[in-house]
């Protein structure tokens, strides 16, 4: 089953956000510093990712972030 990636940028917010599938109820769990997985309320399968401050980030380093991949998203 395909599953589309969702990617968001709110400049004022200065918020990232990228999502697997269609909207679900969900909660965030912190990973790292500004950096959230987005979970599926009942199941908790890992359905996005929230990050905040991206400005700030790239002005300390270069914005390399990397992840786990939910099982579904891996080519």
């Amino acid at each position: 089953m395909k599953k589309r990636m969702y990617v968001h940028y709110d400049p004022e917010g200065d918020f990232l956000e990228i999502r697997f599938g269609k909207p679900k109820k969900s909660y965030y769990e912190e990973i790292g510093e500004d950096i959230f997985e987005r979970r599926e309320l009942k199941t908790g399968e890992v359905i996005g990712f929230a990050l905040f401050n991206v400005k700030k980030r790239k002005e300390k380093s270069p914005l390399d972030i990397e992840v786990d991949l939910p099982t579904f998203a891996v080519i």
